[in-house]
């Protein structure tokens, strides 16, 4: 662009060609992410808690109520030894429970061969069930056949 055409944007044009610039370079994690469905009773309030928390790390999210979730998780794989309060599903893999949002855009970054991951159980800490002391807890990868594995521990 020659010196007379960036005169001719202005101050305004020139930061908004800069932040266009910039964000077109930021990481694949601040990019836009993948729509998210969270299968949920319409009555908890710490899966409200964690759907607030992919919302602010910039997760659009659609919300379904189920009064049956036992249907939901059967059809996405997730045993009772990884169940939690909640079942979310994103760009084919599905997030059981209360799943820090940096661990599932690292999933959705790395791609790994499993269904999905899981936080089982809610322990006190993860994102939704903030408050009290914070218990130590691991994030699992799993597959169809119902073998996991520890991705993070948190």
């Amino acid at each position: 662009m020659k010196l007379k055409n960036v005169k001719a944007l202005g101050i305004g044009g020139v930061l908004i060609l800069l932040i266009a610039v910039t964000v077109s370079w930021l990481p694949g994690d601040q990019q836009e992410l993948p729509a998210m469905t969270v299968y949920k009773s319409q009555w908890c309030g710490c899966c409200t808690q964690w759907v607030e928390h992919m919302r602010e790390s910039g997760f659009q999210v659609e919300v379904k109520e189920a009064n049956d979730l036992s249907l939901i998780k059967a059809r996405y794989a997730v045993t009772s030894e990884l169940s939690s309060c909640h079942t979310a599903v994103v760009d084919g893999y599905v997030v059981e429970g209360h799943v820090p949002a940096d661990l599932v855009k690292r999933m959705l970054r790395e791609r790994p061969d499993v269904v999905g991951i899981a936080v089982p159980g809610m322990p006190i800490g993860s994102p939704g069930m903030e408050g009290g002391i914070k218990e130590a807890y691991d994030v699992l990868t799993f597959d169809s056949a119902g073998s996991s594995s520890v991705y993070a521990r948190r």
